[in-house]
């Protein structure tokens, strides 16, 4: 290892190139202070895993940055060649050993072990900032903790399940006989205190959770109690879609049980309580929640600090139930929460004790899914029927090839010419082809397609047109927002031609020359804004998307209240209660134009087309999942666009795989034996 006065410069090197963060940097000058005399080795692990951090991984994994030290660290970042760059990761630690850079580590005073009080800790050959592992070890013990508890059921739960999904089924399903994966999910989360119900788009996660929160409320109300059901999604647009899929699916409900049901879906964070210019919440491990049964969507973009904080507020005797999907993206902050709950859950292993329960409360055989289970995977059930990509759904199948991984199926998908799918070659950002998707859905992509795809110019055009054909403002106001919802671009990286950086400059160009927008810089009607980072003053939270526009003098005119006022530029915003939120530009602090977002930022939303554009070349960061997510973005149609469509198929052979430590955690204090499920009196 090289001498600390040349590790210093390599360290301020690496970050003025962007190879690392400032605050990575800072974290090192920090340590370096606590122990002058620290190893330049030991002080590099340190940099390593907070810059690891920076990129959703939890912790510094030894045994994989020394076995390929640039691919598993990201370094030099993405699209960056030449020949003037400085050592890299593989140069540095060509000649280090995973015993020695522990023995360094374990060395020094800077790193301890779980009860110690260092800034950080060396577990099973992971390094991490002693913040992460409390998190790590923290929600590992809350949900072990939670998946021991069993409830009571009734005895008659089978005939009380079939009563509700026997509705929702259709004849060619009864028929066939074959296993109703939303009754048994049902009949789980019935039963435990912390379930995961996982699947695709439209497997109906939101229809069973309804019908499973309706037989909970309906057992208590029988008892004379009344359950207290909060539900929550990570981002205000997850929100907003829950309402709006709960209030339909709440009508299949008795009248006398929706009485009591919730109606009312919150951002975590509100649900919390936030505090201003703080990391802490109001709700906590010394304040918590008042519920008896939390329900949280979309839990695959659940980082590891909000679990933390979310298990923490929890009561040690609520239910829980998770809804996601399992092989999307992980979260964009640190951690893969929801992929390290469901690590078995492609191929249940559920126990004998499980597979009797639930063919007592189902009447469905599970013995062909039985195996070597832990405790955590009898609380997981994922559905496997979509109701949305049916077997003619380009989509749908296309999804179900990425996740397979196999470049055959893929191509095979691509060859039966389905209509709501379509390849883009181009060969730059520039052609004819590029510039009638942006701004028409390029329609002659999908010539047998029932309905037609659109563009930017739709919600452009509403906006243009004002009022004109609308009762009020907040009508007019969400059908600009609904119609840009209509169609989105994704990209998988931020830089470069094909990155969501020049593709926002390269949308704004072709929409200004079209005339549908007066600017390309600046604020102007009809940019799109995606919020950055939480803003609690505004009670808006990264990730939220709001539209410029001007507003105020063509309500006036219409309601007749005199002298028009001047027109004012404000960004709205659809919020989780179906209202509308307007703010001054000027009050935005953090905010990014949005024609095109990152396939990351894109979790959460749908749009009717979604259009993904792939660079030309292979790199870590095009995987299986990330493809996966960008597919089901899209309910009605999906482009690939880029120079090189093929490379998808490559890419679906790739892995996402974030450093983390709580699948062992979750595996290794697994609490042995069963908590026994009794059954409650038959009062029905």
């Amino acid at each position: 290892m090289m001498p600390p006065a040349d590790f210093f410069e390599l360290i301020h090197t690496w970050t003025d190139r962007g190879w690392l963060r400032a605050l990575d940097k800072a974290f090192v000058v920090f340590l370096n202070r606590q122990e002058p005399s620290a190893s330049p080795l030991v002080l590099l692990g340190a940099a390593l895993a907070s810059h690891q951090l920076g990129r959703g991984h939890i912790c510094l994994d030894i045994a994989g940055a020394l076995k390929d030290p640039d691919g598993t660290l990201s370094l030099p970042p993405e699209g960056e060649t030449g020949e003037d760059m400085p050592a890299k990761p593989s140069h540095i630690l060509a000649k280090i050993t995973k015993d020695y850079w522990e023995n360094q580590l374990s060395g020094s005073a800077l790193v301890g072990q779980d009860g110690d009080n260092t800034p950080l800790v060396l577990e099973q050959e992971r390094l991490y900032l002693r913040r992460y592992w409390v998190y790590t070890r923290q929600v590992a013990q809350e949900i072990l903790s939670r998946v021991g508890q069993k409830n009571p059921v009734p005895d008659d739960l089978e005939r009380r399940l079939d009563k509700i999904f026997l509705k929702l089924r259709s004849p060619k399903e009864i028929k066939k006989q074959s296993i109703h994966w939303q009754s048994v999910a049902a009949a789980v989360a019935a039963v435990s205190n912390f379930s995961v119900i996982s699947g695709g788009p439209g497997t109906g996660k939101t229809t069973t959770v309804v019908q499973v929160l309706g037989l909970l409320q309906g057992i208590a109300l029988e008892q004379g109690k009344i359950l207290r059901i909060r539900l929550a999604a990570p981002t205000g647009k997850a929100a907003a879609r829950l309402t709006e899929s709960i209030s339909k699916a709440m009508g299949l409900l008795p009248e006398e049980i929706q009485a009591h049901m919730p109606t009312e879906v919150t951002t975590l964070h509100r649900l919390l309580g936030t505090r201003h210019d703080s990391r802490q919440f109001i709700h906590n491990r010394t304040n918590r929640l008042h519920v008896d049964l939390l329900v949280v969507d979309e839990a695959s973009m659940i980082d590891l600090e909000m679990m933390d904080a979310l298990l923490g507020a929890l009561p040690s005797r609520a239910r829980l139930i998770l809804l996601g999907d399992k092989d999307q993206l992980a979260s964009v902050e640190a951690g893969s929460v929801l992929g390290d709950i469901c690590a078995n859950a492609s191929r249940p292993c559920y126990f004998p004790d499980t597979i009797e329960f639930i063919k007592n409360a189902t009447g469905y055989n599970l013995s062909d899914y039985s195996g070597p289970g832990t405790g955590l995977d009898q609380q997981i059930v994922v559905l496997r029927k979509s109701h949305r990509f049916h077997e003619d759904s380009g989509i749908g199948n296309l999804a179900q090839a990425v996740n397979l991984g196999e470049k055959e199926a893929v191509a095979k998908v691509w060859k039966k010419g389905y209509s709501d799918i379509h390849q883009l070659s181009i060969r730059s950002c520039e052609d004819a082809q590029f510039r009638s998707l942006i701004l028409d859905g390029n329609p002659k992509s999908f010539p047998h397609a029932a309905a037609q795809p659109v563009g930017y110019r739709a919600y452009l055009e509403i906006l243009a047109k004002g009022m004109q054909g609308f009762t009020s403002e907040t009508h007019w106001l969400k059908a600009v927002l609904e119609k840009f919802d209509g169609f989105q671009l994704l990209s998988p990286v931020r830089k470069g031609e094909w990155g969501v950086d020049g593709l926002n400059r390269i949308c704004a160009r072709i929409l200004y020359n079209a005339g549908l927008i007066r600017a390309t810089q600046g604020w102007y009607p009809g940019r799109p804004v995606m919020v950055t980072r939480n803003d609690y003053r505004l009670g808006l939270m990264n990730g939220d998307i709001g539209i410029s526009v001007e507003v105020g003098n063509e309500y006036q005119k219409g309601q007749g209240e005199g002298t028009p006022a001047e027109k004012v530029l404000r960004v709205v915003f659809p919020m989780a209660d179906g209202s509308i939120k307007q703010v001054l530009p000027s009050r935005l602090e953090a905010v990014e134009t949005v024609y095109a977002m990152t396939v990351h930022k894109s979790q959460g939303s749908e749009f009717d087309h979604t259009a993904l554009i792939l660079p030309d070349t292979m790199s870590p960061v095009l995987t299986r999942e990330l493809i996966y997510t960008g597919i089901t973005r899209a309910r009605s149609f999906f482009t690939l666009a880029g120079p090189s469509p093929g490379i998808l198929a490559s890419a679906a052979k790739q892995r996402t795989l974030r450093a983390s430590g709580l699948g062992n955690l979750l595996i290794r204090t697994e609490p042995k034996g069963q908590s026994k499920i009794t059954r409650l009196p038959n009062e029905a």
